[in-house]
């Protein structure tokens, strides 16, 4: 029962309503203050604040119980003394809890809501604004006008709010805003700046762009110059790839390059027994192994994504699966990092410390207005580090009685510098004579390294590393897409990229680079401390890649690193790629059973069960290093089928652990009942967002004709 005359509650009412038109009147003149009618239909309501992005945070707001909220939905009466309050859900984009209910139209005329609307932040004007409405609708059966309660509001002019923050100065709770971008996505900075920006964005992606090569090649048993040559020819395909998909891929502004799913199945490919045993151009033979496996799992990814089917695989991909499958494969190479940089670890120790200095201590200097610790960290330490090599190399730290760098281990006579071979091989700077054998010119051209060897055994491993590296993909398009302030992706725009994706990877299986082309992860974090988004900018860099890689002197400076400090910079990238992984359980609902039950179980069979079958080893002990035996399990398993290709295929597989924790997450959170919020299901852009707002996807529309012929294939 509500207390008072009908009078006193009619002059209260008519108080509401004259504060809220007052407040309207500040913000928008002549614009009536939305209230909603008793006995909304949800979905109309939850329909007209997907088209406006709005989001009512106002904290006064009563709660209904979850039964009330079931009864509302299914178009039942709310009881007679219950008020329409807010829904609390949580955001599957955002990963945090929002209020779904009563909520005002923003207002598009005040320049402070606008910038708030637009960067995802809302002012403090439109905050109270979405109160005092509320608190109308909430409070009306007990009297009380809209905003009785809330304090008077002055209007601000838009440098008094702050609409950014930096991701630093964030605190607890609370949904967290997109970074203020230097540039965006279509913005043109002009020559000098391009040039910066660009040069900078790919020096910071140097560890993930140049590293891997460093470490296959030496175990392919390739030479100093085989691996000069292969580093020029991924800065090619890295720069052919990125403009690729910058022009006809998802558009967004992604750098592609040698990626680190194809790396671990890679090692267990060339650390078989057939290729382990070889003692003649035992490089050569891997590598078009390699070559011919990541064709065909390419060409499964480009039919995958240009098919459509993709679209449908979407579907069963949530942050549940993506999560564990992103950190176990940055976890995959714990037992290969560090063993390989402690072989000399007056190099790598302090190569670790330097890059988490200047990532965590000093990631707020700023110098002339850029954090450049942040930035450069990578490259920064490596030089830092290798100068430091290089005086240690010059001073005698190596230099053992009797004993040369250039002999190999295994030609070695004497036990004493036997046991010093390993050593200076990791930690001197001149043993490379990549320097002096690579010639000045060389344009990498494709089958450079002979015909690829077609087989099914490898074939069907790359075919579900594919896949792998498809999901990967799909979580950085979605958070590159929030990062960049942009409409998530439709499925058909996912589809389309991943199948060029399949494409450049084609292209990387005919050049030799021993992996496939995939959408780096950390470019995410590079587009977060850089705050360049520009698709220029990326494009322009991409072309300095390309003329880089016809200077074969460069691959050369860049193949003579010191292993131990390859390897260094890897430990850090790896653990980079953990991170990023489990960043994305943010759009989950984290606290929730289901899903920690879910995440934990992958992740730890993930590691478990590659362990198991990694034991099998009765002949590689012997053979190679520590660090390499559990790569070299797709021929020693356990699995026996009585054929011999499907053996090595499925031991393959097992050993892997990213693919075993794929597998596990992606049956688990497809079958295990949970809600949308609780799983935090990828809302994709849809056709209805289409046909309300054409515009909403401008930013991924293709260039000119291709434009017709991706909608002719049903890609766009």
């Amino acid at each position: 029962m509500e207390g008072g005359s009908r009078p006193e509650r009619e002059n209260k009412d008519a108080k509401g309503r004259r504060r809220g038109e007052k407040l309207g009147s500040v913000l928008e003149p002549n614009i009536e203050p939305f209230v909603p009618r008793k006995g909304y239909d949800p979905n109309e309501l939850r329909s007209w604040a997907k088209k406006t992005g709005f989001v009512s945070t106002f904290s006064g707001e009563t709660q209904t119980s979850a039964s009330g909220y079931a009864d509302l939905e299914r178009g039942g009466v709310l009881p007679k003394n219950e008020s329409i309050s807010p829904k609390i859900e949580i955001d599957p984009i955002l990963g945090r809890t929002r209020r779904r209910g009563p909520e005002i139209e923003p207002l598009r005329g005040a320049a402070n809501a606008r910038e708030g609307f637009k960067d995802g932040v809302e002012s403090e004007v439109g905050r109270n604004g979405a109160g005092e409405e509320s608190l109308g609708a909430d409070n009306a059966s007990n009297g009380q006008g809209a905003g009785a309660n809330a304090p008077h509001m002055e209007p601000k002019s838009s440098e008094d709010v702050r609409v950014y923050q930096d991701e630093d100065d964030l605190g607890d709770g609370g949904w967290q805003p997109s970074p203020k971008l230097i540039l965006g996505l279509k913005d043109n900075p002009g020559y000098v700046p391009i040039i910066f920006y660009g040069l900078q964005h790919y020096l910071s992606l140097a560890g993930s762009l140049i590293f891997i090569p460093l470490i296959i090649i030496p175990a392919m048993g390739g030479t100093d110059k085989d691996t000069a040559t292969v580093i020029s020819t991924m800065l090619l395909l890295s720069g052919i790839t990125t403009i690729l998909h910058s022009y006809f891929g998802t558009r967004l502004p992604l750098v592609q390059g040698s990626s680190f799913v194809y790396l671990a199945p890679a090692l267990a490919i060339m650390n078989s027994r057939e290729f382990r045993n070889l003692t003649e151009n035992r490089f050569r033979h891997t590598m078009r192994e390699l070559q011919g496996a990541i064709i065909v799992g390419s060409v499964f990814q480009c039919a995958m994504g240009f098919s459509g089917m993709m679209s449908l695989f979407l579907r069963f991909i949530n942050p549940v699966v993506v999560a564990p499958t992103v950190t176990a494969l940055g976890l995959a190479f714990f037992s290969f990092g560090f063993p390989q940089a402690g072989a000399c670890v007056e190099i790598s120790i302090p190569e670790i410390f330097l890059v988490l200095v200047f990532t965590l201590y000093l990631r707020g200097v700023s110098v002339f207005g850029n954090r450049v610790f942040r930035i450069y960290a990578v490259p920064l330490s490596v030089m830092i580090i290798w100068a430091y090599a290089f005086f240690l190399t010059a001073g005698g730290a190596y230099n053992y009685k009797g004993c040369s760098a250039d002999v190999p281990s295994s030609n070695i006579l004497i036990d004493a510098c036997r046991k010093h071979a390993y050593t200076m091989k990791h930690c001197r700077t001149d043993v490379s004579d990549a320097m002096r054998t690579a010639a000045w010119v060389r344009i990498p051209y494709p089958l450079q390294w002979g015909i690829p060897i077609f087989r099914l055994r490898t074939s069907l491993i790359m075919i579900f590393v594919s896949v792998v590296a498809s999901v990967e993909s799909v979580g950085t398009y979605h958070t590159a897409s929030m990062r960049i302030n942009t409409k998530a992706p439709t499925p058909c725009i996912v589809s389309r990229g991943i199948g060029l994706e399949g494409f450049c990877s084609v292209l990387a299986g005919l050049w030799g680079t021993g992996t496939g082309s995939t959408t780096l992860t950390e470019n995410v974090h590079t587009i977060d401390i850089t705050k360049v988004a520009s698709r220029k900018v990326v494009e322009f860099g991409a072309m300095f890649l390309i003329v880089f890689s016809f200077i074969g002197k460069v691959g050369a400076i860049l193949a003579s690193i010191p292993q131990a400090l390859a390897a260094a910079v890897l430990c850090f990238m790896w653990a980079l790629v953990v991170a990023l992984g489990l960043s994305t359980l943010q759009y989950t609902q984290t606290a929730s059973f289901r899903n920690i039950t879910i995440v934990g179980v992958s992740l730890f069979l993930g590691l478990s069960i590659p362990a198991y079958i990694q034991q099998y080893l009765p002949e590689s002990s012997l053979i190679l290093p520590s660090y390499l035996i559990p790569y070299s399990a797709a021929s020693d398993g356990p699995v026996h089928t009585g054929y011999k290709g499907l053996d090595f295929a499925m031991n393959g597989l097992l050993s892997l652990n990213m693919v075993v924790t794929f597998l596990i997450a992606f049956v688990l959170d497809n079958t295990v009942p949970g809600s949308r919020q609780e799983r935090g299901v990828y809302i994709w852009s849809n056709v209805e967002d289409l046909a309300t707002d054409p515009s909403a996807l401008s930013d991924y529309e293709l260039p000119g004709k291709v434009c017709r012929w991706a909608k002719c294939l049903g890609v766009q």
